[in-house]
C-alpha cells in the first residue's frame, strides 16, 4: 500500500492551467497517481497508510527559490525554517559571483571575510571541502530542502588571478576555464557572477565570454548580478543579452529590476529590450523578489578600486584618512561603480546588521538618522561601522520602485528569488516571506497575477531553466516536493519591523515525499540533497 494520499485538494499544478479537485497519491518519494474529482464522479478512491485531508487547501509543486543566500546556513542550521515554512523546496544558490567552491586554503579565509555579511564568518562550521562536488557532497548528508549550486565567477577569479584589476593572463584564464569545467562536471547547474563586487567586476566581458562558452558546452546557464541597477542599468542588462549572446549560453538575470531616482517608471524599457532578444531566439529568463528595498553589504557600495586585494586591503584603505576621503569623494560626489554610478543618498542605507553586538545601535537606523544623533557626517558612520566591524554590516538599500516591481513580475520568463540574506538582527524581510508575500500580496489582494500563473513563476519556470525533468510540477512520477496553502489566509508574516516572523496560512510542506513542515510546525526531517546538473 502507498505511503500517502493527499484528499480532496485543489491541485494548481505548475503548468499555468485552470486548478482542478484531486486526490493525490505518493509513495517513495514520488507522485505514483493522480484521481481527478474521484469524490464526485463515485468512482473508487486510492487508498495509502495516511491520508491527508486537504479540504480547502491548494496543492502546488514546491516552490524553487532561484536567488539564495543559504550557502552556510542550509549547513548550520537544521531546522531552516525561514525558507521550510515558505514552501520552497529547492534553493539555488552560490549566487552573486561568490561563494565556498571551488577554493584553495587561502581563497578560502578570504571568501569568509568578503561575504560574512551574507552568511556569517563560519565558525560555526566544518569546511571540509574545496571543491564543487565536495560541498555537494557535504549537502548530500542532509539538509531541509533541495539545493542546486552555481559556479561563483568572482570567486574562480579570486582562486587562479587574485583580487587585483587586472586581465588575467592566458595561463590564468585557462585555469579558469578548467576550474569552471570541474564545477559543471561535478554537478553546479551554471555559473554566477556579481560585477558589482570584487573580485568578480575586475572580469572584462571577453574574459566572461570565455567562462560562459564552457558553462553552456555543459548544458548550464549564466546568473549575472550585471554591473548597474542604478545609473546605466539598460546598458548593464544589453552587456548581458550581447555577452551571452556571443557565447551561446542561456541568461538567467539575477534579481531583475530597475532601482534608484534615475529609473523610475522605466521597467518598460528593460522589458522591451528582453523581448527584441527573446524574439531573436534569445534563451533568458529573470527572477525577481516582491519588494522595493535591496538588500546587501556596507562594503559593496566602496568604489571597486578601493576594494582591490581583498578584504586586508579594504581596511587598510579605509583606516588611512587621506585615502578614506579619497573613498568618500567617489561615493558622494561622483557615485562609485559599488553603488550602481549613483552618488549616495544616505537617507536610503538601512543598517540591518553587525557582526559585532556592540554595534547594535546602528541596526534599524539610516545611515543618515546615525549620523545626525551622533553629531557626524554620514561618511564617519559608515567608515567607522566598516572598520569596528570588519566589513561585516549589512544594509537596505530603500531605492526600489513599485511600479517597476509590478510590471516586471508579470512578464512570461519571471521567476521568483528571494535573494533572501538570513544574517543580522534585522535581515530583509524577503528572506522569510517572498514566496507567501507573493501569494498573498500581489495574488490575492491585487490581483497583479492570476493564481494559476503565479505559481507557475515560482514552480515550473525555474525547474525549465535548471533543466529538471521530474520538478516544478504535480505529474505522475514527478519528485513529490509538494506545498499546501490555503489561497484564502496565505501571507507573510515577516516585515520590516519584525522580519524573522514565519508566514501563515502554508501548513504542510513535502521535500521527496517527506514531510518537513506539518500541521504548520518544523518536523526534524532533512529530506533535501543536492540537486545536480542533468548531463545532456
Amino acid at each position: 500500500m502507498e505511503e500517502l494520499v493527499i484528499r480532496d485538494a485543489d491541485v494548481v499544478d505548475g503548468s499555468g492551467a485552470d486548478a482542478y479537485r484531486a486526490d493525490v497519491v505518493v509513495d517513495g518519494g514520488r507522485i505514483v497517481s493522480i484521481v481527478k474529482e474521484a469524490a464526485a464522479a463515485g468512482c473508487q478512491r486510492p487508498k495509502a497508510r495516511r491520508e491527508l485531508d486537504a479540504e480547502g487547501l491548494v496543492l502546488a509543486p514546491g516552490f524553487i527559490d532561484m536567488h539564495a543566500h543559504s550557502d552556510l546556513a542550509l549547513l548550520r542550521d537544521p531546522d531552516h525554517s525561514a525558507k521550510a515554512a515558505q514552501g520552497v523546496t529547492l534553493e539555488v544558490i552560490g549566487q552573486d559571483g561568490l561563494s565556498y567552491a571551488p577554493v584553495d586554503d587561502r581563497t578560502l579565509g578570504e571568501v569568509r571575510r568578503a561575504i560574512a555579511g551574507w552568511n556569517g564568518p563560519g565558525d560555526d562550521v566544518d569546511f571540509d571541502w574545496r571543491s564543487v562536488g565536495e560541498y555537494l557532497d557535504r549537502l548530500d548528508r542532509g539538509i531541509a530542502v533541495n539545493a542546486a549550486y552555481l559556479i561563483p565567477q568572482g570567486t574562480v577569479r579570486a582562486l587562479a588571478v587574485g583580487w587585483d584589476d587586472r586581465e588575467a593572463t592566458e595561463a590564468e584564464l585557462e585555469h579558469m576555464r578548467r576550474l569552471v569545467a570541474e564545477g559543471m562536471e561535478q554537478g553546479a547547474v551554471g555559473m554566477s557572477s556579481g560585477l558589482t563586487y570584487t573580485p568578480g567586476m575586475y572580469a572584462k566581458d571577453a574574459e566572461l565570454t570565455e567562462l560562459c562558452r564552457v558553462v553552456a558546452s555543459y548544458g548550464g546557464y549564466y546568473c549575472p548580478h550585471h554591473r548597474s541597477y542604478g545609473a546605466g542599468a539598460l546598458q548593464a542588462y544589453e552587456e548581458m543579452v550581447e555577452l551571452t549572446r556571443e557565447a551561446d549560453c542561456p541568461l538567467h538575470l539575477a534579481h531583475a529590476t530597475m532601482n534608484f531616482g534615475v529609473n523610475k517608471g522605466k521597467a518598460p524599457e528593460l522589458l522591451t529590450l528582453l523581448d527584441g532578444a527573446l524574439a531573436a531566439g534569445a534563451d533568458i529568463t529573470l527572477d525577481t523578489y516582491p519588494y522595493t528595498p535591496g538588500c546587501t553589504t556596507l562594503v559593496a557600495l566602496l568604489p571597486s578600486w578601493a576594494s582591490e586585494g581583498g578584504p586586508d586591503q579594504i581596511m587598510k584603505r579605509l583606516a588611512d584618512d587621506d585615502t578614506a576621503e579619497r573613498i568618500r569623494h567617489h561615493m558622494e560626489e561622483i557615485g562609485s561603480d559599488g553603488s550602481h554610478g549613483v552618488p549616495m543618498e544616505w537617507e536610503t542605507i538601512e543598517i540591518s546588521g553587525t557582526g559585532d553586538p556592540a554595534l547594535a545601535e546602528y541596526v534599524g537606523r539610516t545611515v543618515l538618522e546615525s549620523a545626525r544623533l551622533r553629531g557626524e557626517t554620514p561618511w564617519q558612520v559608515a567608515r567607522h561601522l566598516l572598520l569596528a566591524d570588519r566589513l561585516a554590516p549589512t544594509i537596505l538599500q530603500h531605492v526600489g520602485h513599485e511600479e517597476n516591481v509590478r510590471a516586471i513580475m508579470r512578464h512570461r520568463v519571471h521567476t521568483g528569488g528571494s535573494d533572501g540574506i538570513l544574517q543580522g538582527a534585522k535581515p530583509h524581510p524577503r528572506a522569510y516571506g517572498t514566496f507567501p508575500h507573493y501569494l498573498g500580496h500581489y495574488v490575492r489582494e491585487l490581483g497583479v497575477l492570476p493564481l494559476e500563473e503565479c505559481v507557475a513563476h515560482l514552480t515550473s519556470r525555474p525547474a525549465a531553466r535548471l533543466r529538471l525533468p521530474d520538478r516544478g510540477l504535480v505529474r505522475e512520477g514527478y519528485r513529490a516536493d509538494l506545498v499546501l496553502f490555503d489561497p484564502a489566509t496565505v501571507a507573510a508574516g515577516s516585515t520590516y519591523e519584525n522580519p524573522r516572523v514565519l508566514p501563515t496560512g502554508i501548513p504542510h510542506v513535502l521535500v521527496d515525499g517527506r514531510f518537513v513542515m506539518e500541521d504548520g510546525r518544523r518536523t526534524d526531517v532533512l529530506a533535501g540533497r543536492s540537486v545536480r546538473r542533468v548531463p545532456r
